[in-house]
């Protein structure tokens, strides 16, 4: 990933937070994963968007270069929120556009809940608002069997460790493909690669502890409240967040926009980065430009 900047701030445990940044440019972009990711989403998405913008990307605590998280109770979606808070203001960055993907969603919404007036915008790509355990497949399965999985790694972490990420990733990617969790036609093998080779390195307590958090927050009833531009945007095949979600929430709220990726899946980033790079574009022009004029005039 052709980054030109990174460096490290601490969370309010002490937990080491790892940024990179690349381009120049306002209003800066904040790329926020998904859980168990370390960037494979943005692989081609910063390096377009950091020809007009700041990009900054961050590992949330537990996953890639971030630092294990010194205290597992702070692994809520508030305090995923909390730790963007830190990076930000360690990079100085003013206003900034929020872009998460997958549960990086619930983290964008509720660093605006607890930062509106430092937000210039809000993209959300295959995502939704909360309880996204209870909605996985379209069914409430995996909030089922999650509390059973937490018991079994604490109770045996060793054997935990050592079953997790045990599938090779050539045979989670071919299996993958042939259900349509993934648009064949469109992702690379590599890609998917790095995302399930990050995910079994991961501490299977950790992503189970944040799935669960994640599984809890619910950000539905604040949607009405957002009052900066919004792009949401949809994966027409996404089974992890399915389409009714997304448009649900971009209808929830006000003035947000909507754009459906055909044939796209829940990787939709990895499989069609040049069509969002050209609508996230598109709506940084209108949209930021509109609410700057706007700003003026009051």
């Amino acid at each position: 990933m052709p980054y030109d900047h990174n460096g490290f701030v601490e969370a309010a445990d002490g937990t080491r937070l790892f940024f990179e940044t690349v381009g120049e440019g306002a209003p800066p972009i904040v790329l926020t994963d998904g859980i168990g990711c370390d960037g494979f989403a943005w692989r081609y998405l910063a390096p377009r968007l950091g020809l007009n913008h700041q990009v900054v990307h961050w590992h949330f605590r537990g996953h890639g270069r971030s630092g294990p998280p010194l205290d597992r109770e702070m692994l809520s979606i508030e305090d995923l929120a909390g730790d963007l808070r830190r990076v930000c203001d360690h990079l100085g960055l003013v206003r900034p556009v929020v872009v998460g993907h997958s549960m990086g969603v619930q983290v964008a919404l509720e660093f605006y809940l607890q930062n509106r007036d430092d937000v210039a915008g809000l993209i959300l790509m295959c995502g939704t608002f909360g309880r996204i355990t209870s909605t996985f497949h379209g069914t409430n399965l995996l909030a089922q069997i999650l509390p059973g999985l937490l018991r079994g790694t604490r109770m045996f972490p060793n054997v935990a460790r050592a079953v997790w990420g045990r599938v090779p990733a050539a045979v989670a990617f071919r299996v993958a493909c042939a259900g349509g969790e993934l648009d064949a036609d469109r992702i690379q093998q590599d890609d998917f690669q790095r995302y399930w080779e990050h995910a079994a390195w991961m501490d299977p307590d950790v992503f189970l502890r944040m799935l669960e958090h994640a599984g809890a927050h619910d950000a539905r009833g604040s949607l009405a409240r957002i009052e900066v531009p919004t792009l949401v945007v949809a994966a027409e095949h996404d089974t992890f967040t399915p389409l009714p979600l997304a448009l649900e929430m971009a209808a929830a709220i006000p003035e947000a926009e909507l754009e459906v990726l055909e044939g796209a899946s829940h990787a939709a980033p990895v499989e069609q980065p040049d069509r969002i790079a050209d609508r996230v574009e598109e709506f940084l022009a209108s949209r930021l430009r509109a609410a700057a004029r706007d700003d003026l005039a009051q």
